[in-house]
């Protein structure tokens, strides 16, 4: 089977604002997942995030006319939803109980690397400037981790799957017979939340009375990580270049850093946010616009 090119449009409008979505909101949702595990069970919590998140936006589109999806599609999603979200943000989940949510965005900063791999993998090519700015990020990620910040080597190995079945879901969801526009996001949150869910029940996750931050958390993540920012997110996977889509995994740290020393009491010193100017950096050459060939 012929591979066919992605369209690489320029940096609509669209497309930055859903850049901007993905940068800022997902960069705090590594310090709102610290506050909602702080009084709920990881994967329960995560499961009832993505089921109400999916079947609110699953019921929004059938209201306006979308069609359903298929059998075949749903069990693609479910396929695609258990990569993205059992694996990538449930990894991310669990690993925050023993490492801090800095911690936790810098390790996922080695997504746009593994898109690049995986995209290769079915035919997509990754510019030299992409991969410069992917090793100027992560420079700046190593850079960081010389530092204060540290995690159990539980969490750090966790931190290091979770970006592996991100980018492989995200580049796999883009040859598979996935329900169009919101509504694969839709099926792919509602099957991948009752994954979770169902991994709480077997795991022996036990609910206590949760705390008012921690409820509040679990709001904010539902609607806007998981409502807006992940539809976001999957637009960009199907109208963008892959070192562009995961460039958020760059920008996050930045937010998250930030809100961790402003909200959560870490610390960060001279070598870091040295550090982050790199990753800032790297960030700039992945996503500035590049020339484009014309076609003959």
């Amino acid at each position: 089977m012929t591979v066919q090119p992605l369209v690489r449009p320029a940096l609509s409008a669209t497309v930055l604002g859903a850049l901007a979505v993905v940068y800022v909101v997902w960069g705090s949702t590594y310090f709102a997942i610290k506050v909602a595990i702080g009084s709920l069970p990881p994967l329960g919590m995560l499961g009832i995030r993505f089921v109400v998140a999916g079947v609110l936006l699953f019921l929004l589109l059938r209201w306006r006319g979308a069609p359903a999806p298929t059998r075949r599609e749903w069990g693609w999603s479910a396929v695609v939803g258990t990569l993205l979200l059992g694996g990538g943000t449930g990894f991310v989940t669990l690993a925050e109980r023993d490492a801090t949510s800095s911690v936790a965005a810098l390790m996922i900063a080695v997504s746009p690397l593994f898109a690049g791999i995986f995209g290769s993998l079915w035919g997509e090519r990754t510019g030299r400037r992409e991969w410069l700015g992917i090793g100027v990020g992560l420079l700046g990620v190593v850079l960081l981790n010389l530092g204060e910040l540290r995690a159990t080597p539980l969490a750090a190995l966790l931190l290091v799957l979770a970006p592996l079945c991100w980018t492989f879901g995200s580049q796999w969801s883009r040859r598979l017979p996935m329900p169009a526009g919101l509504m694969g996001s839709a099926a792919q949150m509602v099957t991948g939340g009752a994954v979770l869910a169902a991994f709480s029940v077997l795991s022996g996750e036990r609910w206590g009375s949760p705390t008012a931050a921690s409820v509040w958390a679990l709001a904010y993540l539902t609607v806007f990580g998981s409502l807006v920012a992940y539809s976001a997110y999957m637009y960009l996977v199907a109208h963008t270049r892959p070192a562009l889509a995961t460039s958020y995994a760059y920008v996050n740290p930045v937010v998250a850093i930030i809100l961790g020393v402003l909200l959560g009491g870490e610390h960060l010193g001279p070598m870091g946010w040295a550090a982050l100017a790199v990753i800032v950096a790297g960030v700039g050459l992945v996503v500035w616009p590049g020339r484009q060939k014309a076609s003959s």
